[in-house]
């Protein structure tokens, strides 16, 4: 680890949201730059930075720095630039000359002892010196903040996001409780609040420590999927995470559930315990649906039966007699699920039911839970839809868990009725939102897949609100959608069912035996690089997506992209490139869009129309990236084209591949999957289902055919705990 002191000169680029900066510094009057974390970079002021060298290849040398205190000057010239930096109000290069020449080297302990003094400076007065005593005391303040956190082992990009919150009193409070940090400064979650903890000499039986450790254990609800814990596995995963005693635990889960911190259920006769979030999302859900199924609704100025016939003339079809059964339950009853797999009519249905609704003059709100799959119901419907964040009209919090919306109960949607397409996809909280924003009164229309992958998030809303028995229900289960030779949907049935399907590879469903994973990427690559396109004709970046259930190993999304990107884009001396940690956005790449950014603004490629708003999983193209500017153009496939600062750059993947999860909600002319092998758990059939039914007009699975048997025997491997059927039932019953 190197070090280097110097005087900061000049600030290149700044982050307000996470402190990422780029600055000039003066090291023994030889200017460096330094790349680092400083939550308010200050022109003047003098650092102790460590960290190490690295090489950028277009800016050159530059200190990498991870650690940093500051310092004050000594020489005559350092504190006079110290002083008209900016830090004193009113204060500029010709008064710090005459206040370093009236006080020489005591001019730092007159601004810290006696400050009164610098009204003996000419141009000083009684206002001036208000200002300057009030801005130089919060430096001070800043300043012995950081030392005596860094005297604790603290770095110093936590001791500024700590002083952001606590200022003076950082120091007290962390002596306190430090694990009032996870709480209350963002992005400092368990493990760090921990670590400076022990720092601060907390020891491993202390009972603050051990409630926030059962909180943070708490969690795993979200990355399971699940919304509760079983007590035992609660107290394993605490244990694990804290390191003492299950006799420890017990205590303090107690104390917790006595003071609201967590909420504990009897669930089939064991102890269950929630996150407060979750069980408020998942008892809300519950209350809302009983409250929503038992709306009436009087349809006496139309006659359903007659309009649904006229619809299959105006399109030009017949429905079957369950189709016919989905318009009709949805148009007449207050909520409805439609459920059913590819190609069993469920945009047509969604039509149907849209054009009775409006013709019964009731304004009608469509809405799915990703960007791409409100734009393909925008597509299929010809009415626009939105995405249920958008709906809600997100508000950003700062909480990843619970996002703010200004619609809700006291601000409620202004709809009639609300057809949701890609209803699986909804987790609980979201679910949750979008119900208390819904009046008594409005029709909800769920339209989906149950049989896909459930939600990201915590929760299996669209399943468990079928196994309620509250809502009613329609299964579509006749396919029409595929010609004489399509095979697509015939497997993705037989898979659903949990039968291997007969594969003939003449059809549209091909699959291409390899066992060793080196042979299933060559073959990926051989596919994209070359066959797909000579032998058939495809744009392998516009009609082809790579799908693979795993992120790491070499068939993994990782390593996957990292190889087509040299064979679909390798480097070239007329692509600019940036690189962000191990990733090389280059142009020309294909890229997707990790996280919603309903701030971002788009300019139409097509014309003058611009807006706000970049969503999860949308995919685009880099167009441009200059490095001048500091900035990345992405064209997107519906047309948007967005402009991003290098600092947001986190925000996007490539997505020559993709896992399944980032396929859902989408179609592609081509899906390519890779088969592995692993744990059941995972590796299960919805998986291999929901990767099926994304392509439309050809799949092509490359792997290993046991591998692929395994997954659709594993059909029942990950069930989910959830109680919202039982709340539901329970609601209901009591007719609250």
């Amino acid at each position: 680890m190197d070090s280097i002191k110097g005087s900061l000169e000049s600030v290149v680029f700044h982050n307000d949201k996470n402190g990422y900066t780029v600055a000039d510094f003066d090291v023994n009057g030889e200017m460096i730059t330094v790349v680092g974390t400083m939550d308010t970079p200050r022109i003047g002021e003098y650092m102790t930075m460590t960290g190490f060298w690295k090489e950028h290849p277009i800016y050159g040398d530059q200190f990498q720095m991870e650690n940093f205190t500051l310092d004050l000057p000594t020489s005559e010239e350092g504190l006079i630039r110290y002083l008209s930096s900016g830090l004193l109000p009113g204060v500029g290069e010709k008064t710090a000359r005459d206040i370093v020449a009236h006080f020489g080297d005591q001019t730092l302990d007159v601004l810290d002892h006696s400050p009164e003094r610098l009204t003996e400076i000419r141009g000083i007065g009684k206002k001036t010196l208000s200002r300057i005593i009030e801005e130089y005391q919060e430096q001070r303040e800043i300043r012995d903040v950081l030392i005596k956190l860094q005297d604790y082992g603290i770095s110093s990009t936590n001791a500024m996001k700590l002083y952001g919150v606590y200022k003076a009193d950082t120091v007290a409070v962390l002596l306190d409780d430090p694990y009032r940090m996870i709480k209350d400064v963002r992005g400092i979650g368990f493990k760090i609040a921990d670590q400076i903890a022990c720092q601060l000499g907390i020891e491993a039986q202390n009972p603050k420590r051990i409630r926030a450790g059962i909180i943070h254990s708490l969690r795993e609800c979200y990355a399971q999927g699940n919304t509760y814990m079983s007590e035992e596995e609660l107290i394993q995963t605490s244990v694990k995470i804290l390191g003492v005693n299950p006799d420890d635990i017990a205590p303090e889960l107690g104390e917790l559930t006595l003071t609201g911190g967590v909420h504990v259920d009897e669930i089939d006769g064991i102890k269950a315990y929630y996150p407060m979030g979750l069980y408020e999302a998942e008892d809300n859900t519950a209350l809302s649906m009983a409250r929503l199924v038992r709306g009436a609704f009087e349809n006496d100025s139309l006659d359903i039966k007659q309009a649904i016939e006229e619809y299959e003339k105006t399109v030009g079809i017949r429905l079957d007699a369950v189709q016919f059964q989905a318009i009709e339950t949805a148009t007449q009853e207050g909520t409805a699920i439609i459920t059913g797999g590819p190609g069993t009519g469920k945009t047509t249905i969604i039509n149907g039911i849209l054009t009775i609704l409006k013709q019964m003059n009731l304004k009608v709100s469509l809405a799915a839970p990703t960007g791409r799959a409100a734009k393909r119901m925008t597509e299929t419907t010809g009415e626009q839809a939105t995405t249920i964040h958008r709906l809600l009209e997100y508000d950003y919090s700062g909480d990843d868990d619970f996002p703010c919306f200004k619609r809700d109960e006291d601000n409620p949607l202004e709809t009639d009725a609300i057809i949701l397409d890609e209803a699986s996809m909804i987790d609980i909280v979201l679910m949750n939102s979008l119900l208390t924003a819904i009046t008594p009164g409005t029709r909800l229309i769920l339209v989906g897949d149950a049989d896909q992958l459930p939600s990201v998030g915590p929760g299996n809303v669209l399943e468990d609100l079928i196994d309620s028995g509250i809502v009613s229900v329609v299964r579509l289960e006749q396919i029409y959608r595929q010609s004489e030779k399509s095979m697509i949907s015939v497997n993705a049935h037989d898979i659903n069912e949990g039968n291997i399907p007969a594969i003939d590879n003449h059809s549209d469903f091909v699959f291409i035996r390899k066992t060793e994973q080196t042979a299933i990427l060559k073959t990926v690559l051989d596919l994209m690089g070359w066959r797909l396109r000579e032998n058939m004709g495809f744009d392998v970046l516009r009609d082809v997506q790579v799908i693979s259930p795993i992120k790491k190993g070499t068939v993994g999304v990782i390593a996957l992209n990292k190889a087509l990107q040299e064979i679909l884009n390798p480097p070239a001396e007329d692509k600019n490139e940036r690189t962000v940690g191990l990733t090389v956005f280059r142009e020309g790449d294909k890229v997707m869009q990790i996280r919603n950014n309903y701030q971002m603004h788009w300019e139409d490629a097509r014309g003058p129309e611009t807006g706000e708003g970049v969503y999860n999983g949308d995919i685009g193209m880099i167009e441009t990236i200059d490095s001048r500017a500091k900035q990345m153009k992405v064209h997107f496939t519906d047309d948007k084209m967005a402009l991003y600062d290098f600092d947001q750059l986190d925000e996007l993947t490539h997505a020559f591949a993709m896992t399944v999860h980032k396929s859902q909600g989408s179609e592609f002319p081509v899906v390519i999957m890779t088969l592995v092998g692993g744990s059941p758990l995972f590796l299960n059939r919805k998986l291999l289902y929901t990767a099926v039914t994304r392509a439309k007009k050809m799949l092509v699975l490359v792997g290993s055919y046991p591998n692929f048997a395994r997954m659709i025997h594993a059909g029942t491997a990950n069930n989910r705990r959830t109680a919202l059927v039982e709340r539901i039932k329970m609601y209901s019953e009591m007719g609250i």
